[in-house]
């Protein structure tokens, strides 16, 4: 046999493996799909009345304006035809290289030579652009629609473009297709298995995967700083974190995280991790660690989360520290919910509460940045009706959600990667929290949207909670708030506006530079990201930042400097527990590893 032979034979056995692999995946895709449940049209996209407005507006324009609409279709016209022939040249003369346009383009998704070189994929890159362009034009030209109608439209227009991006699909893909030929078709065999994989993990709804989850244990390699759960209730475990110091601050620090997500987030590894560096500052650190709700939790609310979440864990940190006042911080949601915790006290005439910090918080939500578009009755109505039926928000749309704020980063990429290249998932650590997600209670969710996001409640008139009408201006508690320069999640303008209207005579303001999370999680060994600093705040936030100072790197240094200052002297470090409060489990607890319902 020579070696030809030798080769299609083997070939050919491969293909016949190949070929019963996916007979076998087909099998098993059906079945996933034959599971999918149904998902309310409201939870899909923007309400029809969107789409009449829409529709009005652009014929108002042609009515009105037809000029402009006519220059922008030729305009379009004249493009693609010149764009066409230019091809058909190249492809009939061999001719490489792109025009101008092309060149110019920094978009990562078309990074492969190819687009450049090649004159088809040239051609669908170029036309591409053309079609992101004439969209963008013709949402522009929609007129008589308020702010708010007109950035949804951009969105969700965007959306669509993004969505049909020539990448997205194997036949306009370079790099899949020359992954496919190195591979000799193995890649698209990996990639249906990875994808029936996704799909059979999420009862038949797509849910890409981002990170490798083999390749983390919580308590294993990540969330590993030593302590102990020292309290337990229906909504939280306490975890109290072992000293690293022969002394520590006297007034403890009590940490609330966003109950959306895992606390880990704050101890993922040891080098990044703000619970280990703020336990070798020398501080006695808790750890709020949030129950991941059922449908028994359908009618808890913030209320509860304050009485039996932040009163409950407050006063059991006060009474194992023997101490009367506690630091508090809350990050996100916690941080809006350690606000109405605030007012509540201050209302009751008790002050158990030394400073604050707040992580990223909003309590103004005048302006909910990009999280504006899904906050219309139509989203919220549909949102409504999900978690009343099913008594809790599954944790499959928040995760939806927020994907679709950076649906290029999260949704387009990873399921290219995934199921086109046929790539395993990357391993990391913080794509692996931000898979692990959880339920919010369906009577939380709704009060959380109706009365703040939507009707800005805390802000605008008071919000009733645990019986008493409170406002932002019942904050009067020393502030730090900490927010980031290009939050996605919780714009640092907004955040700022928030600060400013709390009635707390001690403000103190940093804007961190990068995002929600890295602009957090940003310790000093990295040398990163810095921060910008003001004495006041009394201003608007544009004229704020034009006089605030920078200073490179992290701002922890500088938030432990105003911590210390309220923390009291130096005692003996304490052992975790007291007789009152034995030791239950070792960090970071079981509530924090409860897998999602549905």
């Amino acid at each position: 046999m020579t070696t030809h032979d030798g080769d299609t034979g083997t070939e050919l056995v491969r293909l016949n493996e190949n070929i019963s692999k996916i007979e076998e995946l087909s099998k098993r895709l059906v079945t996933a799909l034959s599971h999918y449940k149904a998902v309310n049209p409201a939870l899909q996209g923007p309400g029809q009345d969107l789409y009449m407005k829409a529709a009005v507006g652009y014929w108002a324009e042609w009515v009105q304006n037809p000029t402009k609409i006519l220059e922008h279709q030729v305009e379009y016209w004249g493009k693609s035809l010149q764009h066409y022939m230019e091809a058909q040249q190249a492809l009939t003369q061999g001719l490489t290289g792109g025009t101008e346009e092309v060149e110019r383009s920094k978009d990562k998704r078309f990074a492969n030579p190819m687009w450049q070189s090649h004159p088809y994929f040239n051609y669908v890159k170029q036309q591409y652009l053309l079609n992101s362009e004439a969209i963008s034009k013709a949402v522009d030209d929609v007129v008589d629609l308020d702010d708010v109608d007109r950035k949804r439209l951009r969105y969700f227009s965007q959306q669509i473009v993004d969505l049909m991006a020539p990448t997205n699909f194997l036949a306009t893909n370079p790099d899949a297709l020359e992954r496919a030929v190195e591979t000799e078709g193995q890649s698209l065999v990996d990639g249906l298995e990875n994808l029936v994989r996704d799909l059979e993990a999420n009862d038949g709804r797509l849910l890409v995967t981002l990170a490798d989850e083999k390749a983390f244990e919580v308590g294993g390699n990540i969330a590993t700083s030593p302590g102990k759960v020292v309290f337990r209730n229906h909504m939280f475990e306490l975890v109290q974190y072992s000293p690293t110091t022969d002394t520590v601050h006297e007034i403890p620090l009590l940490i609330f995280p966003p109950w959306i997500n895992r606390f880990y987030i704050l101890d993922l590894k040891e080098k990044n991790s703000m619970i280990k560096w703020a336990v070798d500052q020398g501080y006695t650190v808790f750890v709020v660690s949030w129950i991941n709700p059922d449908a028994s939790y359908r009618d808890v609310k913030l209320d509860d989360y304050i009485t039996d979440g932040y009163l409950t864990a407050i006063n059991e940190v006060r009474d194992i520290c023997n101490v009367k006042q506690v630091n508090a911080v809350g990050y996100c949601i916690a941080g809006t919910t350690l606000s109405l915790t605030m007012a509540l006290l201050k209302k009751r005439g008790e002050t158990p509460i030394k400073s604050a910090t707040l992580f990223t918080t909003l309590t103004d939500f005048s302006d909910q940045g990009e999280f504006t578009v899904f906050l219309g009755d139509d989203f919220v109505d549909g949102i409504e009706e999900e978690a009343m039926a099913e008594g809790y928000l599954n944790s499959f749309f928040m995760s939806r959600t927020f994907s679709f704020l950076r649906s290029n980063d999260l949704i387009y990429g990873p399921a290219i990667n995934r199921y086109m290249k046929g790539e395993a998932p990357p391993a990391f650590d913080l794509l692996f929290w931000n898979g692990d997600s959880t339920n919010l209670p369906g009577a939380m969710a709704i009060q959380y949207l109706r009365d703040l996001c939507q009707k800005n409640k805390f802000v605008d008139g008071g919000m009733e909670v645990c019986g008493e009408v409170l406002n932002i201006k019942d904050v009067t508690v020393p502030i730090c708030a900490v927010a980031c320069e290009t939050d996605h999640i919780a714009a640092w303008k907004a955040s700022f506006n928030g600060v400013r209207k709390m009635g707390s005579r001690s403000k103190t303001f940093i804007l961190s530079q990068s995002g929600h999370i890295a602009g957090i999680v940003n310790p000093p060994s990295k040398g990163k990201y810095g921060h910008y600093t003001h004495s006041k705040i009394a201003m608007e936030p544009d004229d704020w930042r034009a006089e605030a100072e920078f200073t490179p790197g992290s701002w922890w240094p500088r938030w432990d400097e105003w911590l210390a200052n309220r923390s009291g002297k130096q005692i003996p470090a304490r052992e975790e527990g007291d007789s009152n409060h034995p030791v239950l489990a070792d960090a970071p607890g079981t509530y924090v590893t409860m897998q999602s319902t549905g």
